[in-house]
């Protein structure tokens, strides 16, 4: 059982803190309720131990003991989004989501109400200076730079097995991003993409065709491409 039973002290450096505090007085990290797992009282995301029963706090990221920040080595805390939980940086507030959540909150339209509820406003976007990439939280390996939904703009690193880290301010730019038709207008592009894609390959096919024909006996050094050489080309494109 704590000390001061009842009492709620910042998780991060132990300092006294109330309820409805947004951030420690003390060690300035961000405090976030949730409710204690046996005796439902409010307890700070990150506590160990519920103040008010003395239950253990049962939460806990996904296949993660100790949670690093991928992008300033600071410590991380759960945060509760409805039904969704992430992990947010106590320094820099970078984000990771693991890859089932983060598939929630790009599909659910009240995960995405709870992202912008939590941060109502988006902090200016850092300036982009030299490329880093970014350990993985759960696996260690290096993650991959990507472009969300390849026009947002907000480039992301992503860990295509365990999930996906963000910069402060980039969950709220990437809701934005998907509320504002942004993954409509991706996939178009991408289908645009593939019909060009097929339109060439067709000039080629009939070009290559008509020197066969010029050859004069319909054989020539180079095979024509037959319907199922451009099929199988176009499946390898969409992977």
């Amino acid at each position: 059982m704590p000390r001061d039973a009842g009492a709620l002290h910042c998780p991060n450096c132990g300092g006294p803190a109330a309820a409805g505090d947004a951030s420690c007085k003390y060690c300035h990290a961000q405090l976030a309720t949730v409710s204690c797992p046996k005796c439902f009282a409010l307890m700070f995301a990150g506590s160990a131990y519920c103040p008010h029963c003395g239950a253990k706090a049962e939460r806990a990221a996904k296949g993660i003991a100790a949670a690093t920040c991928p992008g300033c080595r600071a410590v991380m805390q759960e945060i509760d989004l409805g039904s969704t939980a992430l992990l947010e940086c106590t320094t820099c507030r970078g984000m990771w989501i693991d890859a089932e959540t983060f598939e929630r909150v790009c599909a659910d339209r009240e995960a995405q109400a709870a992202v912008l509820h939590q941060w109502p406003t988006a902090p200016a976007p850092v300036r982009a200076g030299d490329v880093r990439y970014r350990p993985c939280l759960v696996c260690g390996k290096m993650m991959n730079r990507l472009n969300f939904g390849r026009l947002s703009g907000t480039v992301v690193d992503v860990c295509k097995g365990h999930g996906t880290f963000l910069d402060a301010g980039e969950l709220h730019h990437i809701v934005g991003f998907i509320q504002g038709g942004g993954l409509e207008r991706a996939r178009q592009r991408q289908l645009d993409d593939i019909k060009e894609e097929e339109r060439r390959l067709r000039a080629a096919q009939q070009a290559q065709g008509m020197r066969d024909t010029a050859a004069g006996d319909g054989w020539s050094a180079s095979p024509s491409w037959s319907s199922a050489d451009v099929m199988e080309l176009l499946k390898s494109l969409r992977r």
